[in-house]
C-alpha cells in the first residue's frame, strides 16, 4: 500500500482529493471542521517535503453552479485549522485552474471551486478526470468517504497517474484501522450492531461472522429478533418480514460458534418522546403501548462483561435513542466500556454515523483507538466490498 510516506514532494505539485464535504450554518460558518482538521496529516507531510498542495473536494449536492455549495465559504476556516494562507481558484477546471495551478508556488496550499458543480464528476467522467490531472504531479486520494464512489476526482483520475499516486494519511489509517478488525484481529473479536433496522446491516453482519467471537445486537433492530424468537415487543419498532432472516442470521452464528447477545431487559415508554413514561422490562415482555427505547440495567452489566474481555471491538450503532437525553444512558455506557477496554490493550474501531456521532457528543472520541470518517464508505468495508477509490490507488 503506497502512501504519502513512501514519496518525497519536494518540488512537485501534490493533487489531493479531500472530503471537505463539511456542514455551514446559515452565514455560511463551518459548524464542524472534523474532517478539515482530518486531512492535516496530509498537507503537513507534503508541505514539510517542500512540495505544493492542491486541494480538491465537493460540498453539497449542487444542480450546477450554486453559490451556497461554493468552496470559498470555507478557505477561512482552512486557513485557522492548517495556520497558512489559502489560495483559491474560483474554479476546478478550464484557464481558471490552470492558471491558479501553474502560478502555485512550492509551500503554498491551493483550493480548488466545488468538483459537483460539474456533472462530469458524478459521471466518472475520462476527460473531466484528465482536466483535473494536468493540474498536478502526483496524485493523493484522502478522501475516505468519497472511496466507494467511482467519481472523475476519486476514481477515475488515478489511472492518469500510473505510477506517482497514493494514499493521504488519513485514508492509509482508515483501511489499517478496518483491516485490524476484518484481517488482522486480536481474539476476543466482538462486534456491537446498534440502530433501529436489522435489513441495513445484514450483509455485515454475514460478512464479520467469520472473524468474530461475540456479537452484540442492540437498538431499534433488537426487536425483529425478539419478536422473532416469540417474544412480545409491544409497540418497539419491528421489520416483521425480516423476523426469518432474524432466525437465519441466529443459526449461522451458532454453526459458527459466534455468541449473540441480545439485550435482557430495556426501558421503555409510552410515547416516542423525551417526557414520557417509562419502566425497565424484560425485553421480550413489553406490553401493548410500551416500545422500548433504550438497553436496561441487566443488559448493560452483561454488555460490560463481554467488552471488559475482548482484544478488538467494532461498534457501529448506538443501542437506544441517544438523541433524546432520557434514552442516552445505555449508549453512553456501552461507549463508556468501549473506552474502558480501550485503556486497557483493546483496539477499538467505531463507525457508522450514529456512533460516531454519539462518540462525539458525549466526550469519548479521544477515549477509543480509532473513529472513522467515512460512514458509507466503512459500511461497505465491513460488507466485504473493494472501493473503488481505494482499487483504483492499488491498481
Amino acid at each position: 500500500m503506497k502512501t504519502i510516506f513512501d514519496i518525497n514532494f519536494q518540488g512537485k505539485k501534490a493533487l489531493i482529493r479531500v472530503d471537505f464535504n463539511v456542514p455551514l450554518d446559515e452565514n455560511f460558518n463551518v459548524t464542524d471542521a472534523n474532517r478539515i482538521e482530518a486531512a492535516q496529516p496530509t498537507i503537513a507531510k507534503i508541505l514539510k517535503d517542500g512540495g505544493a498542495v492542491i486541494l480538491m473536494s465537493h460540498l453539497g449536492r449542487p444542480k450546477g453552479k450554486e453559490d451556497k455549495y461554493s468552496l470559498k465559504h470555507i478557505v477561512s476556516k482552512i486557513e485557522e485549522v492548517f495556520g497558512k494562507t489559502v489560495k483559491f481558484s474560483e474554479d476546478c477546471r478550464g484557464e481558471v485552474a490552470q492558471k491558479a495551478a501553474a502560478e502555485l508556488q512550492m509551500g503554498e496550499i491551493l483550493l480548488l471551486e466545488n468538483l459537483r458543480f460539474y456533472s462530469e464528476e458524478e459521471a466518472g467522467d475520462i476527460a473531466f478526470s484528465r482536466e483535473l490531472a494536468s493540474l498536478g504531479d502526483v496524485y493523493v486520494n484522502d478522501a475516505f468517504g468519497t472511496a466507494h464512489r467511482a467519481h472523475a476526482s476519486t476514481t477515475i483520475i488515478a489511472n492518469e497517474f500510473p505510477n506517482d499516486k497514493c494514499f493521504g494519511a488519513l485514508l492509509a489509517k482508515e483501511i489499517e484501522s478496518i483491516d485490524k478488525v476484518l484481517k488482522d484481529s486480536e481474539k476476543p473479536v466482538t462486534a456491537i450492531l446498534g440502530g433501529s433496522k436489522v435489513s441495513t446491516k445484514i450483509t455485515i453482519i454475514e460478512n464479520i461472522l467469520d472473524k468474530i467471537d461475540h456479537m452484540i445486537i442492540g437498538g431499534g433492530m433488537t426487536f425483529t429478533f425478539i419478536k422473532a424468537l416469540g417474544g412480545s415487543v409491544g409497540n418497539s419498532i419491528c421489520e416483521d418480514d425480516k423476523m426469518e432472516l432474524a432466525l437465519e442470521i441466529l443459526a449461522k452464528a451458532k454453526a459458527k460458534g459466534v455468541q449473540i447477545h441480545l439485550p435482557i431487559d430495556v426501558l421503555a415508554a409510552d410515547a416516542f418522546s423525551n417526557d414520557a413514561n417509562t419502566q425497565v422490562v424484560d425485553v421480550k415482555a413489553i406490553s401493548s403501548g410500551w416500545q422500548g427505547l433504550d438497553a436496561g440495567p441487566k443488559t448493560l452489566a452483561e454488555i460490560k462483561e463481554v467488552i471488559a474481555k475482548s482484544r478488538t471491538i467494532l461498534w457501529n450503532g448506538p443501542i437506544g435513542v441517544f438523541e433524546l437525553p432520557s434514552f442516552a444512558n445505555g449508549t453512553i455506557a456501552l461507549g463508556e466500556f468501549i473506552a474502558e477496554a480501550t485503556k486497557n490493550g483493546a483496539f477499538s474501531l467505531v463507525g457508522g454515523g450514529d456512533s460516531v456521532a454519539a462518540v462525539k457528543q458525549f466526550g469519548l472520541e479521544s477515549k477509543v483507538s480509532y473513529v472513522s470518517t467515512g460512514g458509507g464508505a466503512m459500511l461497505e468495508m465491513l460488507e466485504g466490498k473493494t472501493l473503488p477509490g481505494i482499487a483504483a490507488i492499488l491498481k
